[in-house]
């Protein structure tokens, strides 16, 4: 009988379900191959787990022939029969009758089993293979499964998806963080966020909108931190009583997707790694970002009042809410009003504080938001405070003149938030493909 792949068994449900004595067909990529006189053992690893094929030559000459061959990486189906062995992955192994092999692989030019013989630049340069080493693999169906989940909790809340533009006609934050484009015969930049198409959404009656897209900045940064595109959870809500209540929002998709990814991965997690924080906080405590000056003064470390905070007073702020508050999470409030964008409320008793916030995940900004100005006579006086022209903005500001709503939202990491969760030292790795001033391929 040959092998059809429609009857294939994931190799997790075979080990998990499969009945010992029944004829199976698997299929993946050779891990290991290991000849001892008339018996080879194969590894076969497909995305969901590793088992061992055994191939015989009393039982399938033609098979030993092949598997005797065999590189590490190239796909093959096998089929034969489920067997118990305690020496075997999962206890349980598969005597080969039949052996194909779809495709044989060259030698490797970087080391997938263990990827820390290689240096990250080359691992990104082979990113397909790097992706094979189930660790590294790991990383990407936690972020899928974030997405997921937050896209759930969304929907479960009265959230409408929306799609909005990437190639823009103005810079959404202002500022030179732009990549600019030639659109046909018009200047054009790629959106370094939906910011003014979310509020679009509210304003035109959706009322409750979120995204999951590409955003970008063209920051010329070197840092274990910054990619200049990145992928985006925003989120926009109108008629809100203050920026408490997106910070209510925020918290809540972020406590959904942390308490999903334990759920489902956090025992292959704590295999692979071993600095994740495996743990939803019970409670994230609000912080003016005044308290926080003070909190890093009183710590030693230098702040500038009235001025954003640096990457290194994030990290050690973490570092002192982690030890006063025994949580990885904090939100800082009542950001400066020169340190925010145009369209950000300010405290109506004080204007230069805003009614915003950012999150921080052990001492790194996952999120940032806040109030946004409905009110056009206002509005059009912070474009024009930031130095802005509000000809370049007349589309956007068409909409505060026809009812708008007080509203508010937010800007989640996706890729910053798997760093954090999972410990990892550099924010590419969260990244299938990462952006930065050298990478444009692959």
């Amino acid at each position: 009988m040959a092998i059809r792949l429609r009857d294939r068994v994931y190799i997790a449900d075979l080990l998990g379900k499969g009945e010992v004595g029944k004829e199976y067909t698997v299929a993946g990529w050779v891990d290991t191959v290991r000849a001892h006189g008339g018996i080879v053992f194969i590894i076969l690893r497909d995305r969901t787990g590793k088992m061992q094929l055994v191939v015989k030559r009393n039982v399938s000459k033609e098979s030993w022939k092949i598997a005797k061959s065999l590189n590490p990486e190239s796909v093959i189906a096998a089929r034969g029969a489920l067997v118990e062995s305690k020496a075997a992955l999962g206890g349980r192994e598969l005597v080969v009758s039949e052996l194909v092999v779809y495709s044989e692989a060259e030698p490797l030019p970087i080391d997938i089993r263990d990827y820390r013989k290689t240096t990250l630049a080359k691992r990104l340069d082979w990113r397909f293979l790097d992706l094979r080493n189930p660790r590294n693999m790991l990383i990407f169906l936690v972020e899928a499964e974030m997405a997921r989940a937050a896209r759930d909790w969304f929907y479960e809340h009265g959230f409408v998806e929306i799609f909005t533009p990437k190639i823009v006609g103005a810079a959404t934050e202002g500022g030179a963080e732009v990549f600019s484009l030639v659109y046909f015969d018009k200047p054009a930049f790629l959106a370094q966020s939906p910011q003014l198409y979310k509020q679009m959404g509210v304003i035109s009656g959706f009322e409750r909108v979120f995204e999951i897209g590409p955003a970008f900045r063209a920051e010329p940064h070197h840092t274990t931190r910054h990619l200049t595109e990145y992928t985006s959870l925003d989120l926009e809500m109108g008629f809100i009583d203050s920026f408490e209540d997106v910070m209510d929002t925020v918290e809540g998709v972020v406590r959904a997707m942390v308490r999903r990814v334990i759920e489902v991965y956090g025992d292959r997690i704590r295999e692979y790694f071993p600095d994740a924080r495996l743990e939803e906080p019970k409670e994230i405590p609000r912080i003016t970002i005044r308290e926080a000056y003070k909190l890093l003064e009183s710590a030693g470390v230098p702040v500038e009042w009235g001025e954003d905070l640096s990457s290194e007073a994030e990290r050690r702020l973490g570092e002192i809410i982690e030890r006063e508050y025994g949580s990885p999470m904090v939100f800082v409030t009542e950001y400066p009003w020169r340190a925010r964008p145009f369209y950000t409320m300010r405290k109506p008793d004080d204007p230069e504080w805003t009614l915003s916030f950012d999150l921080l995940f052990r001492g790194l900004e996952i999120a940032t938001g806040g109030q946004r100005e409905h009110r056009y006579e206002v509005l059009l006086r912070q474009i024009e405070e930031k130095g802005l022209n509000p000809k370049s903005f007349e589309w956007y500001l068409n909409m505060f003149r026809f009812g708008a709503p007080p509203h508010g939202g937010a800007g989640i990491g996706l890729e910053r938030v798997v760093m954090q969760l999972l410990g990892l030292g550099n924010i590419r790795e969260a990244r299938l493909l990462p952006r930065d001033p050298e990478r444009l391929v692959p």
